[in-house]
């Protein structure tokens, strides 16, 4: 990360993207993309967000999403998997397979699909990743090109706001401004995914660990940001 980088605040990553494109999306799911979405109505008078709807999300992270519409006024694009590939990957690998196999095909067809198909319309996009958030995130920069999803068009733009945030700011930031959080945060989850893939942390444990847990910690990622991986193994 440059000296630059490192004196942006989160709303000055968050207008320079919105300065710099037209059509911008915000990525939410989690406690720092809600976040972003208060700092956002802060700067913007347009917010875009969406949300990713895999089909196994725990009940109370579908009423969270219904609270942050109604708190801050926003429409959210709720995404969910091509309902035909679905049924034939869930018929070929059943419902759980993510344990024997790895997590990657499962998300491959409820999150990245949906998501790389939302992001044609966009010429960036902007997530609440942080770097101490897992091994695959320690060099992750505050902008950057997304070649996940660029195509011929364009090169799509992701923005990382929150980079050098740790979680004790995140939080501080949520208390000091009411913003709404998903209340499996009060129950141990610290980061909060699909109903099977997630499981409260214990005492000083790192948060990652509640996310794939069977897994090598440097392959949780979903997908998504898949070149935190392909830049982590170079």
């Amino acid at each position: 990360m440059t000296e630059g980088q490192q004196k942006s605040t989160p709303q000055d990553v968050l207008k320079q993207a919105f300065d710099a494109h037209e059509l911008v999306t915000i990525s939410f799911s989690g406690a720092e993309d809600v976040v972003l979405i208060d700092m956002a109505c802060n700067i913007s008078e347009e917010v875009n967000v969406f949300s990713l709807d895999t089909g196994r999300l725990h009940p109370e992270t579908y009423r969270f999403i219904d609270q942050v519409r109604n708190h801050y006024g926003i429409d959210i694009d709720i995404l969910s998997p091509d309902a035909d590939a679905l049924s034939a990957f869930v018929k070929e690998h059943g419902l759980f397979n993510f344990y024997q196999d790895g997590h990657q095909s499962c998300c491959g067809i409820r999150k990245v699909a949906p998501l790389g198909k939302h992001l044609t319309h966009y010429d960036a996009w902007i997530t609440g990743q942080r770097q101490d958030q897992s091994p695959t995130r320690t060099e992750l920069p505050h902008q950057q090109i997304d070649i996940a999803f660029s195509d011929e068009r364009r090169d799509l733009m992701k923005y990382n706001p929150l980079s050098s945030w740790s979680s004790a700011q995140v939080w501080q930031y949520i208390r000091s401004n009411n913003v709404p959080y998903n209340p499996l945060h009060d129950q141990g989850f610290m980061s909060i995914g699909c109903e099977p893939c997630t499981r409260a942390v214990g005492p000083n444990e790192h948060e990652r660990v509640g996310r794939w847990w069977w897994e090598e910690a440097t392959k949780r990622e979903c997908g998504l940001h898949i070149i935190n991986v392909e830049e982590e193994s170079q």
